[in-house]
């Protein structure tokens, strides 16, 4: 049976917030330096497999040195639009009904994709939708191309011409650990601690267990999935909907756990975690439409700059309008 202790999830795809910043970084310089290089952040595919930037066509060329090249997105603009559609992908999965797993699995292939690329070099609407594709197809729960695309009203062309790239950059890493299957088995092992005093309290056991379910949909948006191991993940969505439902035999518990399974532990090595996981979740903002319409706008510029000069010229047609007016 698979083990997260010897898994590639553990040894290649944990980090430290440090080494996670550099990533995003690191992303982001090289797309900025792409659109000094070449005007555009545009990737695409070569005959061997290899990734290349997409040469501007000369006349956009031209415009780009007469005029200003599209401006790069700062990192802080890509981290809002990736933090939008990693809800789009939850509110996509919703839609499908598709089970947390598969929701859970799209949202660590999304999140692990963008620590190779940045959203300059490939659309983050796009890869939502291969990362939710590829996830169904590893969690065994198939939905073809087609019904993906029709679904949500888009070419499923893209998904397809894009999953050999979301493969490639995830390193086939395709198993992963979300935090559910650790969750179900810390309430399970809490009714059987504490099964007398448990007893006919089955319905506040539901309501722990559903609640800590939703307190771990708001964890995977953060980046706490690629901070913390699901163990740790789970723990710290049970302990808020501990809190919600005023059970007080969690402190309890997690001495208990660690006096059986980690007695080399103390329950104050336990709290760093799930404290900073605390902190990520308290700081989760939702994006709205308004706030990545401008975003969006300079990431189409810099994939495509002919985008770049039809908006300039738009603008000073309406300038033109104006003072006709």
């Amino acid at each position: 049976m698979a083990d997260f202790t010897t898994s590639t999830h553990r040894s290649k795809w944990i980090f430290t917030p440090h080494d996670l910043k550099e990533k995003y970084k690191d992303a982001n310089k090289r797309a900025k330096q792409a659109l000094e290089m070449y005007g555009a952040t545009r990737m695409e595919v070569d005959i061997d497999g290899s990734f290349i930037y997409a040469e501007p066509q000369n006349d956009v060329k031209d415009n780009a040195e007469k005029h200003s090249r599209p401006k790069a997105l700062k990192t802080e603009e890509e981290q809002i639009l990736r933090a939008f559609y990693e809800f789009k992908i939850q509110d996509v999965c919703d839609a499908f009904k598709f089970p947390r797993k598969i929701q859970a699995t799209a949202l660590i292939y999304f999140k692990r994709f963008y620590l190779q690329w940045s959203v300059m070099e490939h659309h983050p609407k796009i890869i939502m939708l291969t990362c939710i594709y590829a996830a169904c197809k590893a969690e065994e729960n198939h939905v073809s191309a087609e019904e993906l695309g029709k679904g949500i009203e888009q070419d499923h062309q893209v998904i397809l011409n894009n999953e050999m790239l979301v493969l490639q950059s995830l390193g086939f890493d395709l198993i992963v650990y979300a935090p559910y299957r650790a969750l179900q088995g810390f309430i399970g092992d809490m009714e059987e601690i504490y099964g007398a005093k448990m007893a006919g309290q089955t319905e506040i056991i539901k309501n722990l267990h559903e609640s800590a379910k939703l307190e771990v949909d708001k964890i995977m948006l953060t980046e706490a999935p690629l901070l913390f191991p699901p163990g740790q993940l789970a723990l710290a969505a049970l302990r808020r909907s501990c809190e919600v439902h005023k059970v007080n035999d969690f402190e309890r518990y997690i001495k208990s756990m660690l006096s059986r399974q980690h007695p080399a532990h103390g329950l104050s090595d336990l709290h760093l975690p799930l404290n900073a996981i605390d902190i990520l979740i308290n700081k989760l903002e939702t994006p709205t439409s308004k706030d990545v319409k401008h975003i969006d706008r300079k990431l189409k510029s810099c994939l495509d700059p002919s985008s770049h000069e039809k908006s300039k010229k738009r603008k000073h047609r309406s300038k033109e309008s104006s003072n006709d007016v």
